[in-house]
Protein backbone atom coordinates (compact mmCIF):
# COMPACT_ATOMS: atom_id res chain seq x y z
CA UNK A 1 0.00 0.00 0.00
CA UNK A 2 2.15 3.01 -1.30
CA UNK A 3 -0.08 5.58 -2.12
CA UNK A 4 0.48 9.21 -2.21
CA UNK A 5 -1.79 10.79 1.26
CA UNK A 6 -2.66 14.52 0.32
CA UNK A 7 -3.97 16.39 3.48
CA UNK A 8 -7.97 17.36 2.23
CA UNK A 9 -9.10 17.92 6.03
CA UNK A 10 -10.27 21.26 5.45
CA UNK A 11 -12.09 22.57 1.56
CA UNK A 12 -13.14 25.81 2.07
CA UNK A 13 -15.94 27.18 -0.31
CA UNK A 14 -14.99 30.27 -1.93
CA UNK A 15 -17.06 32.46 -4.13
CA UNK A 16 -15.44 32.97 -7.74
CA UNK A 17 -17.12 36.80 -7.64
CA UNK A 18 -15.75 37.80 -4.80
CA UNK A 19 -12.29 39.64 -5.36
CA UNK A 20 -11.35 39.75 -1.38
CA UNK A 21 -12.37 35.76 -1.03
CA UNK A 22 -10.03 35.06 -3.94
CA UNK A 23 -7.24 37.51 -2.36
CA UNK A 24 -7.77 36.01 1.42
CA UNK A 25 -7.32 32.53 0.17
CA UNK A 26 -3.97 32.89 -0.06
CA UNK A 27 -3.37 33.35 3.81
CA UNK A 28 -5.66 30.73 5.35
CA UNK A 29 -4.71 27.40 6.47
CA UNK A 30 -7.11 24.98 4.92
CA UNK A 31 -5.75 22.32 2.92
CA UNK A 32 -7.47 22.93 -0.27
CA UNK A 33 -10.21 25.57 -1.88
CA UNK A 34 -13.11 25.29 -3.92
CA UNK A 35 -13.53 28.05 -5.84
CA UNK A 36 -17.00 28.25 -6.80
CA UNK A 37 -18.56 29.67 -10.40
CA UNK A 38 -21.66 27.66 -9.99
CA UNK A 39 -24.10 28.01 -6.61
CA UNK A 40 -22.37 30.87 -5.08
CA UNK A 41 -22.59 32.98 -8.20
CA UNK A 42 -25.59 34.47 -9.81
CA UNK A 43 -26.76 34.38 -13.41
CA UNK A 44 -25.23 38.13 -14.24
CA UNK A 45 -21.93 37.49 -12.73
CA UNK A 46 -21.21 34.27 -14.06
CA UNK A 47 -19.10 35.08 -16.91
CA UNK A 48 -17.03 38.03 -15.16
CA UNK A 49 -16.35 35.24 -11.68
CA UNK A 50 -14.89 32.36 -14.48
CA UNK A 51 -12.61 35.64 -15.55
CA UNK A 52 -11.68 36.52 -12.63
CA UNK A 53 -11.43 32.86 -10.61
CA UNK A 54 -8.84 32.01 -13.71
CA UNK A 55 -7.06 34.71 -13.79
CA UNK A 56 -6.23 34.23 -9.79
CA UNK A 57 -4.96 30.48 -10.35
CA UNK A 58 -2.75 32.25 -12.73
CA UNK A 59 -1.42 35.38 -10.85
CA UNK A 60 -2.24 34.27 -6.91
CA UNK A 61 0.00 32.21 -5.32
CA UNK A 62 -1.30 29.45 -3.07
CA UNK A 63 1.60 27.44 -1.93
CA UNK A 64 0.56 24.07 -1.66
CA UNK A 65 -2.92 24.13 -0.55
CA UNK A 66 -5.17 22.19 -3.62
CA UNK A 67 -6.93 24.94 -5.70
CA UNK A 68 -10.18 23.17 -6.96
CA UNK A 69 -12.73 25.20 -9.90
CA UNK A 70 -16.47 23.90 -9.03
CA UNK A 71 -17.80 24.55 -13.13
CA UNK A 72 -21.39 24.90 -13.61
CA UNK A 73 -23.19 21.92 -15.26
CA UNK A 74 -22.70 21.20 -19.15
CA UNK A 75 -26.20 21.75 -19.46
CA UNK A 76 -26.14 25.35 -18.53
CA UNK A 77 -25.08 28.13 -20.64
CA UNK A 78 -22.10 28.47 -19.10
CA UNK A 79 -21.06 24.94 -17.91
CA UNK A 80 -18.50 24.36 -21.12
CA UNK A 81 -16.68 27.50 -21.01
CA UNK A 82 -16.03 27.01 -17.74
CA UNK A 83 -14.24 24.00 -18.20
CA UNK A 84 -12.56 24.83 -21.07
CA UNK A 85 -11.25 27.63 -19.07
CA UNK A 86 -10.50 26.06 -16.03
CA UNK A 87 -8.56 23.16 -18.43
CA UNK A 88 -5.42 25.46 -18.65
CA UNK A 89 -5.06 28.03 -15.51
CA UNK A 90 -3.37 25.99 -13.25
CA UNK A 91 -5.93 24.53 -11.13
CA UNK A 92 -4.97 21.38 -9.74
CA UNK A 93 -9.06 20.24 -10.57
CA UNK A 94 -11.75 20.71 -12.16
CA UNK A 95 -15.34 20.00 -9.90
CA UNK A 96 -18.28 18.77 -11.42
CA UNK A 97 -21.72 19.84 -9.77
CA UNK A 98 -24.58 16.85 -9.37
CA UNK A 99 -23.06 14.70 -11.27
CA UNK A 100 -25.55 11.74 -12.02
CA UNK A 101 -24.27 9.41 -14.37
CA UNK A 102 -20.40 8.27 -15.85
CA UNK A 103 -21.34 9.59 -18.99
CA UNK A 104 -21.51 13.01 -17.57
CA UNK A 105 -17.86 12.57 -15.88
CA UNK A 106 -16.72 11.25 -19.69
CA UNK A 107 -17.84 14.38 -21.67
CA UNK A 108 -16.11 16.74 -19.15
CA UNK A 109 -12.86 15.26 -19.22
CA UNK A 110 -13.73 15.13 -23.00
CA UNK A 111 -13.48 18.68 -22.97
CA UNK A 112 -10.64 19.12 -20.86
CA UNK A 113 -8.60 16.46 -22.90
CA UNK A 114 -9.49 18.38 -25.97
CA UNK A 115 -8.60 21.80 -23.97
CA UNK A 116 -5.24 21.34 -23.21
CA UNK A 117 -5.27 19.72 -20.27
CA UNK A 118 -2.41 19.16 -17.76
CA UNK A 119 -2.18 15.01 -17.56
CA UNK A 120 -1.87 16.12 -13.70
CA UNK A 121 -5.57 17.56 -13.99
CA UNK A 122 -7.93 16.12 -11.75
CA UNK A 123 -11.73 15.57 -11.60
CA UNK A 124 -13.59 16.10 -8.46
CA UNK A 125 -17.33 15.10 -8.43
CA UNK A 126 -20.24 16.41 -6.19
CA UNK A 127 -22.72 13.89 -4.98
CA UNK A 128 -25.93 15.34 -4.75
CA UNK A 129 -28.50 14.15 -6.10
CA UNK A 130 -30.61 10.72 -5.34
CA UNK A 131 -29.89 9.39 -8.60
CA UNK A 132 -26.28 9.80 -8.20
CA UNK A 133 -25.85 8.57 -5.08
CA UNK A 134 -27.68 5.25 -6.87
CA UNK A 135 -25.16 5.69 -9.33
CA UNK A 136 -22.09 6.17 -7.20
CA UNK A 137 -19.99 3.05 -8.54
CA UNK A 138 -20.66 3.87 -11.91
CA UNK A 139 -19.36 7.33 -11.03
CA UNK A 140 -16.35 6.52 -9.44
CA UNK A 141 -14.98 4.00 -12.06
CA UNK A 142 -15.82 6.61 -14.68
CA UNK A 143 -12.42 8.03 -15.57
CA UNK A 144 -8.50 7.83 -14.67
CA UNK A 145 -8.85 11.86 -13.75
CA UNK A 146 -11.24 11.09 -10.88
CA UNK A 147 -9.57 11.84 -7.65
CA UNK A 148 -12.43 13.03 -5.33
CA UNK A 149 -15.74 12.50 -4.42
CA UNK A 150 -17.53 15.54 -2.54
CA UNK A 151 -20.43 15.12 -0.63
CA UNK A 152 -23.20 17.73 -1.46
CA UNK A 153 -25.32 17.18 1.67
CA UNK A 154 -27.69 20.54 2.00
CA UNK A 155 -28.56 19.67 -2.04
CA UNK A 156 -29.08 16.03 -1.33
CA UNK A 157 -31.33 16.55 2.48
CA UNK A 158 -33.74 19.09 0.02
CA UNK A 159 -34.32 16.10 -2.68
CA UNK A 160 -34.45 13.15 -0.12
CA UNK A 161 -37.55 15.41 1.60
CA UNK A 162 -35.33 15.02 4.72
CA UNK A 163 -34.21 16.87 7.74
CA UNK A 164 -30.70 18.12 9.12
CA UNK A 165 -30.80 16.49 12.55
CA UNK A 166 -27.54 16.47 15.26
CA UNK A 167 -26.67 12.78 14.34
CA UNK A 168 -27.37 13.06 10.27
CA UNK A 169 -29.21 9.58 10.46
CA UNK A 170 -31.16 10.78 7.14
CA UNK A 171 -27.90 11.62 5.64
CA UNK A 172 -25.87 8.16 6.31
CA UNK A 173 -27.35 6.09 3.57
CA UNK A 174 -25.48 8.36 1.06
CA UNK A 175 -22.72 8.91 2.91
CA UNK A 176 -21.81 4.85 3.42
CA UNK A 177 -22.59 4.36 -0.51
CA UNK A 178 -20.24 7.04 -1.57
CA UNK A 179 -17.87 5.97 0.82
CA UNK A 180 -17.78 2.48 0.11
CA UNK A 181 -17.52 3.65 -3.70
CA UNK A 182 -14.60 6.04 -3.13
CA UNK A 183 -13.34 3.41 -1.77
CA UNK A 184 -13.37 0.69 -3.74
CA UNK A 185 -11.47 2.84 -6.65
CA UNK A 186 -9.02 4.59 -4.81
CA UNK A 187 -10.79 7.79 -4.45
CA UNK A 188 -10.70 10.67 -2.14
CA UNK A 189 -13.75 11.57 -0.29
CA UNK A 190 -14.87 14.57 1.30
CA UNK A 191 -17.51 15.14 3.98
CA UNK A 192 -20.72 17.72 3.39
CA UNK A 193 -20.68 21.27 4.98
CA UNK A 194 -22.44 22.05 8.15
CA UNK A 195 -24.87 25.13 7.71
CA UNK A 196 -24.99 26.62 11.19
CA UNK A 197 -21.81 28.53 11.95
CA UNK A 198 -23.62 29.57 15.33
CA UNK A 199 -23.50 25.72 16.28
CA UNK A 200 -19.88 25.36 16.77
CA UNK A 201 -20.15 21.95 18.86
CA UNK A 202 -22.49 20.59 16.48
CA UNK A 203 -20.01 21.47 13.70
CA UNK A 204 -17.00 19.83 15.53
CA UNK A 205 -19.56 16.54 16.50
CA UNK A 206 -20.07 16.61 12.67
CA UNK A 207 -16.38 16.67 11.86
CA UNK A 208 -15.75 13.61 14.46
CA UNK A 209 -18.59 11.64 12.84
CA UNK A 210 -17.04 12.35 9.34
CA UNK A 211 -13.76 11.05 10.56
CA UNK A 212 -14.79 8.20 12.15
CA UNK A 213 -17.41 7.45 8.90
CA UNK A 214 -13.59 7.36 6.88
CA UNK A 215 -13.75 10.74 5.11
CA UNK A 216 -10.47 12.23 4.33
CA UNK A 217 -11.84 15.72 5.49
CA UNK A 218 -15.13 18.25 5.55
CA UNK A 219 -16.07 21.18 3.24
CA UNK A 220 -16.83 24.77 4.97
CA UNK A 221 -18.33 27.59 4.33
CA UNK A 222 -16.09 29.75 6.53
CA UNK A 223 -13.43 30.20 7.89
CA UNK A 224 -13.35 30.31 11.16
CA UNK A 225 -14.30 26.16 11.06
CA UNK A 226 -11.20 25.53 9.25
CA UNK A 227 -9.17 24.82 12.51
CA UNK A 228 -11.36 22.64 13.88
CA UNK A 229 -11.57 20.67 10.50
CA UNK A 230 -7.22 20.55 10.39
CA UNK A 231 -7.66 19.43 14.05
CA UNK A 232 -10.34 16.65 13.74
CA UNK A 233 -8.89 15.12 10.37
CA UNK A 234 -5.56 15.00 11.38
CA UNK A 235 -3.94 11.91 13.46
CA UNK A 236 -3.44 12.81 17.11
CA UNK A 237 0.53 12.41 18.42
CA UNK A 238 -0.99 9.11 19.65
CA UNK A 239 -2.10 7.69 16.86
CA UNK A 240 0.73 9.08 15.58
CA UNK A 241 3.48 7.14 17.72
CA UNK A 242 1.29 3.92 18.04
CA UNK A 243 1.79 3.64 14.03
CA UNK A 244 5.45 4.31 14.14
CA UNK A 245 5.84 1.67 16.74
CA UNK A 246 3.95 -0.59 14.92
CA UNK A 247 5.71 0.45 11.31
CA UNK A 248 9.79 -0.12 13.19
CA UNK A 249 8.35 -3.27 14.64
CA UNK A 250 7.23 -4.94 11.43
CA UNK A 251 10.36 -3.73 9.50
CA UNK A 252 12.25 -5.32 12.37
CA UNK A 253 10.60 -8.51 11.98
CA UNK A 254 10.76 -8.72 8.54
CA UNK A 255 14.46 -7.98 8.35
CA UNK A 256 14.46 -11.07 11.28
CA UNK A 257 12.81 -12.91 8.72
CA UNK A 258 9.80 -13.31 11.45
CA UNK A 259 6.23 -14.26 10.10
CA UNK A 260 4.83 -13.01 13.23
CA UNK A 261 4.35 -9.42 14.84
CA UNK A 262 3.13 -8.73 18.72
CA UNK A 263 3.42 -5.22 19.61
CA UNK A 264 2.51 -4.80 23.20
CA UNK A 265 1.09 -7.97 23.57
CA UNK A 266 -1.42 -7.51 20.57
CA UNK A 267 -0.73 -9.38 17.54
CA UNK A 268 -0.18 -7.01 14.42
CA UNK A 269 -1.18 -8.13 10.79
CA UNK A 270 -0.57 -6.68 7.52
CA UNK A 271 -3.92 -5.03 8.27
CA UNK A 272 -2.68 -3.00 10.59
CA UNK A 273 0.36 -2.24 9.23
CA UNK A 274 -0.91 -0.33 6.18
CA UNK A 275 -3.03 1.61 8.04
CA UNK A 276 -0.08 2.26 10.67
CA UNK A 277 1.95 3.31 7.08
CA UNK A 278 -0.55 5.30 6.04
CA UNK A 279 -1.31 7.11 9.25
CA UNK A 280 2.42 7.99 9.47
CA UNK A 281 2.39 9.78 5.60
CA UNK A 282 -0.52 11.59 6.33
CA UNK A 283 1.25 13.23 9.73
CA UNK A 284 4.47 13.58 7.48
CA UNK A 285 2.29 15.27 4.58
CA UNK A 286 0.65 17.42 7.29
CA UNK A 287 4.17 18.19 8.93
CA UNK A 288 5.65 19.41 5.49
CA UNK A 289 2.84 21.46 5.13
CA UNK A 290 2.59 23.11 7.89
CA UNK A 291 6.76 23.68 8.21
Amino acid sequence: MNESVRPRRSVLYMPGSNARALEKAQTLAADGFIFDLEDAVGPDAKEAAREAVTEAMRTRDYGHKERIVRVNALSTPWGYQDVVRASTCGADAILIPKVESADTVRQTVAIMNASGAPASMAVWCMMETPLGILHAEQIASSSPRLAVLVMGTSDLTKDLHASHTPDRLPQLASLAVSLLAARAYGLGIIDGVHLDLNDEQGFERSCIQGRDLGFDGKTLIHPKTIEVANRVFAPSQQEIDWARKIAEAHERARSEGKGVVVVDGKLIENLHVEAAQRTVRLAEAIAARTS
